[in-house]
């Protein structure tokens, strides 16, 4: 795309070069902050000798992860926490954005007042309804059991409010043409909108895998059995009683945190284009 310019606007000048130098240090100083974080872990991860100071490893050895490997069903946890992050993020897009879809296309009576019943219970805080959900699963026998930790967090509002923002934008003539055409609501659903929500879809996928994967409270809470633990859970069973073993906990919280960033890498473009649509304006 060809550069646009404006008037008094000198990409050559001292000015302009000056203030790119600038962002460009910011942004490096701001990622190397970032990173800070994530490098502590997998140095302390990594030291034959770990504590909670460890920047640089005295000697690389995998052992923690070998010792977590042979003390701990990690296996299990792992695929406790894929089935756990992956049907949560599948039920809140097929929910999501059909509710979405419904609250910005359909006309129907109570549709706006239904949309602010959606967005005040965004300013309910999670601790509120922690309790009432949990005796809940707990009178249906969920307890302890993949729907149990699944169902509650199945749909959500901020999905529900991203994506009927974004239907909201698209032009409501392609929908009358096809009803024109003899579509019905579920058609143009899947086959006009849907597609063209792609970038809003994919941003909402990517937050909700991370968020769900990264979860503590409601699997700590909902299993009580050692074969029902996520990861997260992980690093909180591998504590010890009296010492904290600084290379398996680095460890397993290694273990976690490079799946989310594997997926976030490979779809970083769909995310950074979606943090970018109207919809988000409000």
């Amino acid at each position: 795309m060809a550069d646009v310019t404006y008037p008094g606007y000198d990409r050559s000048g001292t000015t302009y070069r000056v203030k790119r130098i600038l962002l460009y240090v910011v942004l490096t100083l701001g990622a190397i902050w970032w990173a800070i974080p994530f490098w502590w872990t997998l140095a302390t991860s990594l030291a034959a000798q770990p504590s909670a100071a460890t920047i640089l490893p005295d000697a690389v050895t995998f052992d923690h992860y070998r010792r977590l490997w042979e003390s701990v069903p990690l296996v299990q946890w792992f695929i406790n926490t894929l089935i756990f992050a992956g049907c949560v993020t599948a039920f809140n897009l097929t929910f999501d954005s059909l509710a979405g879809y419904a609250l910005a296309k359909i006309d129907f009576w109570g549709r706006e007042k239904l949309f602010l019943a959606f967005l005040s219970t965004m300013m309910v805080p999670g601790m509120v309804i922690l309790i009432p959900t949990y005796l809940i699963i707990t009178e249906l026998g969920l307890v302890n059991t993949y729907p149990g930790l699944i169902l509650p967090l199945a749909a959500q509002p901020f999905g529900i409010f991203l994506l009927r923002q974004h239907f909201k934008d698209l032009p409501s003539s392609l929908g009358d043409a096809a009803k024109m055409d003899g579509c019905n609501e579920l058609q143009i659903f899947y086959k006009i909108y849907l597609p063209m929500a792609k970038p809003a879809i994919a941003t909402l996928g990517i937050f909700t895998f991370m968020t769900t994967w990264n979860n503590f409270q409601w699997p700590l809470i909902i299993a009580n059995d050692e074969a029902m633990y996520t990861l997260p859970v992980a690093i909180y069973a591998v504590q010890g009683q009296y010492a904290t073993e600084w290379g398996l906990i680095m460890a397993a919280a290694t273990i976690i945190v490079l799946p989310v960033i594997a997926v976030f890498l490979s779809a970083q473009k769909y995310f950074i284009r979606g943090m970018s649509l109207g919809g988000m304006k409000g």
